[in-house]
């Protein structure tokens, strides 16, 4: 075989290896970009990303209620980060203020001649401003709770179930006007110290 057949002959096997090196190279090129992206979205998600550990904390109206801990223990910071309503405070960390209406409610119910009278009291796990709020608000505060006494059902009414649903509607309806008047809420439960239909 003359000397240029050999250099043909090889040729073909000169280009496939140098074609092979360039995928070779492209492929660890691209696994590394992929593992690089892979890393820092996952870094971001974690929060080490754009600052992490140094990142500013959400800022805190000081002039919305704070939590208040229970004798002996310490409020979750993150907690006071939370919007008002938006979780439930754990009881065993924070304390509940009572909160009383003094006169009781009567009210006829939807669809009957029946009529409702209780007298109620909510709970708050913040401080002195929502019971402030609810005592400066009380009268739009009954006039929601009437509202929502108007349009039950007397038979659902004297049912536990029935009695819970209206403890939430009661809870969100005060929670409404405290937000509408003041621009927060924090009133967590009702509660019934009387309940009589008729």
């Amino acid at each position: 075989m003359s000397k240029d057949a050999k250099d043909k002959a090889a040729a073909p096997d000169a280009g496939a290896k140098k074609g092979g090196k360039k995928k070779l190279i492209l492929t660890i090129v691209g696994a590394l970009v992929l593992a690089g992206g892979g890393a820092a979205g996952g870094m971001f998600a974690a929060g080490m990303g754009g600052g992490g550990a140094h990142a500013k904390e959400p800022e805190v109206d000081p002039e919305a209620p704070k939590l208040v801990a229970r004798e002996g223990q310490k409020a979750h910071p993150a907690d006071q980060y939370k919007e008002i309503g938006s979780f439930a405070p754990d009881p065993k960390v924070y304390k509940p203020t009572y909160l009383t209406i003094e006169q009781n409610f009567t009210s006829n119910l939807r669809d009957t001649d029946g009529v409702v009278q209780l007298a109620l009291s909510a709970s708050t796990f913040y401080d002195q401003k929502v019971a402030d709020a609810f005592k400066d608000n009380e009268m739009p505060i009954r006039s929601a709770i009437l509202s929502v006494l108007a349009d039950q059902d007397a038979i659902a009414l004297q049912t536990p179930q029935g009695k819970d649903q209206l403890r939430a509607k009661l809870t969100d309806a005060i929670n409404k006007v405290l937000v509408d008047k003041t621009g927060y809420g924090g009133v967590d439960n009702v509660y019934f110290s009387s309940f009589i239909i008729q």
